[in-house]
């Protein structure tokens, strides 16, 4: 794949293993959360639903990729992550197949995010679930903001990514 220069280089499966270019976003605003369904922070599906259901007319997107590594709270698969988050958190934001975030087996996605903003004091690696990328609409990571940040936290940096 080369050097990425912006999300739109990268491609992910989607929550049934299609291929997704990420390229289709291409001109949107992105919140790239990794999520799971067994966490403390599993409540912030809703704050993170209610965020893409306000602002998706205005060119918001939510990507949300199911990860494992933390604490094994991820262990479904696509069907039990599909209807844990319909039936639990109406969730109806772009849902991805399971990723790696750390290590060596992570998501070519998820390094280049980590490299574009380090976490607090400087690290690279993701700490737990629900940490959350905001990418603009040149598909350039803005900032980063930790699992514990809620998602409604989120809306002034939102409003001006969105412009």
């Amino acid at each position: 794949m080369g050097a990425a220069g912006s999300v739109h280089d990268f491609e992910a499966p989607d929550l049934e293993g299609r291929p997704l270019s990420l390229e289709q976003y291409r001109g949107k605003v992105l919140l790239v959360v990794n999520v799971a369904s067994k966490c403390g922070f599993t409540p912030q599906y809703a704050g993170l639903e209610t965020l893409w259901r306000d602002y998706r007319d205005r060119g918001l997107v939510v990507l949300g990729f199911p990860c494992n590594q933390f604490g094994q709270q991820e262990p479904g698969g696509a069907k039990e992550i599909r209807e844990f988050c319909s039936l639990d958190y109406g969730v109806t934001f772009p849902l991805f197949g399971k990723v790696e975030v750390n290590g060596d087996g992570a998501h070519p996605l998820w390094t280049w995010l980590k490299a574009q903003k380090s976490g607090f004091l400087g690290t690279r690696a993701i700490k737990w679930n629900f940490t959350k990328f905001l990418v603009g609409r040149d598909g350039r990571v803005i900032s980063r903001h930790a699992p514990n940040d809620a998602p409604e936290s989120l809306r002034a940096d939102i409003e001006r990514a969105l412009g």
